[in-house]
């Protein structure tokens, strides 16, 4: 009865031993938060070092972590991480962490990387990491905010940040280099071996001390926001936030305890975003996963080398990953011979067609099987990723396109949804959960409602449950234009909910256009459209707010400057592509752009026209379009960290361009 699960919820309060608290949220690093407990979701509260000594007693002698030295990997047990974790908080707590300020992290996923998030969380500092594209400036933001007392800093090029803001940081204390050698010896400054070695004066004693006043619910982590518009925000997430979500979210996905089978993954997205931590740190602890570390340049090309290598079984990118491994296995395809050619492209018919048509029950064809045997499983060892039952998409909207193109490869993009806020997912796909172009269905445990909801069903999502963070550091404002009065997230996100529960993401609040005519246009769906009909397109931004009618910023399709990472004046190969079809002999953007050609531009015009005519009115017309002379890039600022295209960044930038749309 209700009374009786009332009744047990409070018993697991009273033995949770939780820090006293009055309020769901905080602006303080120091207070403590309630929980939202209730009978959707009684588990016992734990801090992160209960959840890494269960671990520890179920998966020590496993591999925890694996990291290449030269052309050997180097592999770490449960327990040793575990141990290493402890020297490295007795480290910070011998260099002065006080209780509730932060260690900073900058520098790409590594074995030290997570080791140091440990440590911290165990000598009761908080974890705050920091964008490795990052300028000095908006290092010092974060660092200044969190109270770092110890950075700790990949490499030369990233403690040359630090150094530049160093003296603005009143509470830092030391600064830890973890990977390369040190150029010159600074004052409190380690390298990762001295910093391990400090550990040795801390007695077992003080740590377990420090250890066992913690409780489930006080801050530990700090996520910031990449703040696409002003500076960012310190998410504050409590014990109780990574340790109930590292159990609960990844059981959605149906990632496996490592007792039924060891999962194994390779990490290579920002730790400092959520969705790489929760999914490679805390995750990994929770079921014991194997996680091998990629390549710093991962992003530049060499991913799918680390793939092959590890060939991992659960696979998770940001949505421009699955585009640009997308384009990679177009250029392979162009490269084949004809009959291969035909080959392939019949048995990506065969397998989109059958992934489109099949439910859960129906039996695969012969010939979707023969299909499958005979050339895609090969496509996928190629990529590495032959051993992989589960492949994630997260972190921003993907389009039907790049969905498409993975079920031709008989590959189901799994798509979360969730936001800092909410430590991650808070809507899962997987192999029992999962709709085409939809998030999935709430993680158990949790709850949504969709609030002031239109004609069409199209509603604010709203998130509650034991992953709905403590609040913004320092930031009542904005914690409480986030919360509503009962507690409730607000996410900004539009969305619509099927019959079944699935939830489909329609667009964001923000990014609504509402034309001077009155008409609200979500730009999603027609930049999608865009695209779709024209391959040569990389991005498409529609403009419009308070404008008399629609336009469009594009850009093409081009290579990239593996070593700068920004994008170059030749076009990929699938532009390139695209222009013989034509009939046009181009290879540069600067020979498309400013009309010069008259066959692409032609070509461009006729697809937007079929878009056009897809329209729901007038207003949501595409009438004028230009483009850009250089393809968006997190270089070139227009799109964050995990690749997420920054609006009102894009609108400053080509604010030229846009005028002269809407000029008489």
């Amino acid at each position: 009865t209700g009374k009786e699960k009332l009744k047990s919820i409070e018993e697991v309060l009273a033995g949770a031993e939780l820090a006293p608290a009055q309020c769901l949220w905080t602006t303080e690093a120091s207070r403590s938060v309630q929980l939202r407990m209730d009978e959707l979701c009684p588990e016992q509260p734990i801090t992160v070092h209960q959840m890494f000594t269960n671990s520890v007693q179920k998966y020590g002698k496993l591999t925890a972590l694996a990291s290449k030295r030269g052309n050997k990997w180097e592999k770490v047990t449960f327990s040793e991480y575990y141990h290493l974790s402890r020297m490295a908080a007795k480290g910070f707590l011998k260099l002065g962490l006080e209780q509730f300020h932060s260690v900073a992290i900058l520098g790409f996923n590594s074995a030290e990387w997570f080791i140091a998030a440990v440590g911290t969380v165990f000598a009761g500092g908080i974890m705050a990491g920091i964008y490795t594209t990052n300028s000095p400036d908006a290092c010092l933001y974060v660092a200044k905010d969190s109270r770092a007392n110890v950075i700790v800093v990949e490499n030369q090029k990233q403690l040359d940040k630090i150094l530049q803001v160093k003296d603005k940081l009143p509470h830092l204390k030391a600064i830890v280099q973890y990977s390369g050698s040190l150029k010159e010896k600074l004052p409190n400054f380690y390298s990762w071996e001295e910093f391990m070695g400090l550990g040795l004066e801390v007695s077992d004693q003080e740590l377990d001390e420090v250890i066992s006043s913690q409780k489930a619910n006080q801050c530990c982590v700090l996520i910031y926001t990449s703040g696409t518009t002003g500076s960012p925000k310190g998410v504050m997430l409590s014990h109780d936030n990574i340790t109930w979500t590292a159990h609960h979210a990844s059981r959605a996905g149906d990632m496996q305890p490592a007792e039924i089978r060891q999962e194994s993954l390779v990490s290579y997205l920002p730790l400092s975003h959520i969705a790489a931590q929760i999914y490679d740190l805390w995750t990994g602890i929770q079921w014991g996963e194997q996680v091998s570390f990629a390549q710093p340049d991962a992003l530049k090309g060499s991913l799918v080398d680390t793939l092959r290598e590890v060939t991992p079984t659960a696979h998770m990118g940001v949505p421009r990953v699955w585009e640009k491994i997308m384009e990679k296995i177009k250029e392979g395809i162009s490269r084949c011979g004809y009959m291969k050619r035909k080959l392939v492209t019949w048995a990506m018919s065969v397998s989109l067609e059958a992934n489109q048509r099949l439910t859960k029950d129906e039996e695969k064809s012969f010939l979707f099987t023969l299909a499958d045997s005979l050339v895609l499983q090969k496509l996928r060892a190629e990529l590495g990723i032959s051993n992989c039952v589960k492949f994630f998409s997260g972190a921003a909207p993907i389009g039907n396109e790049t969905l498409q193109f993975f079920l031709g490869l008989n590959i189901r993009l799994y798509e979360a949804y969730g936001m800092s806020e909410s430590s991650g997912p808070h809507f899962m796909s997987g192999p029992k959960v999962y709709r085409f172009s939809s998030c999935g269905k709430v993680v158990p445990g949790c709850r949504y409602k969709l609030v002031n909801v239109d004609a069409d069903g199209i509603g604010e999502v709203c998130f509650w449950g034991r992953n709905v963070f403590m609040g913004f550091l320092n930031l009542e404002d904005k914690t409480k234009e986030a919360l509503d009065e009962d507690g409730w997230l607000r996410s900004g996100d539009l969305g619509k909910v099927d019959e079944d529960g699935f939830l489909y993401i329609t667009g964001r609040i923000k990014e609504l256009i509402i034309t001077a005519g009155g008409e609200n246009v979500a730009p999603l769906s027609i930049e999608d459209a865009v695209k779709q009909e024209l391959p040569i397109i990389s991005n498409a931004m529609l403009i419009g707010d308070k404008r008399k009618f629609l336009s469009m910023l594009l850009t093409l399709k081009c290579t990239i400057n593996p070593e700068t990472t920004e994008p170059t004046d030749i076009l990929s190969l699938e532009a390139v592509e695209f222009c013989q079809r034509l009939g046009s002999q181009s290879t540069k953007v600067s020979g498309i752009i400013g009309g010069k050609d008259k066959i692409v531009y032609q070509s461009i015009e006729e697809g937007i026209a079929r878009v056009n005519s897809k329209a729901t009115s007038n207003a949501q017309r595409i009438q004028k379009w230009t483009i850009l002379g250089k393809d968006f890039s997190i270089v070139g600022g227009e799109l964050g960290p995990t690749m997420k295209l920054r609006r009102p960044v894009v609108l400053q930038i080509y604010h030229g361009e846009i005028e002269s749309f809407y000029r008489e």
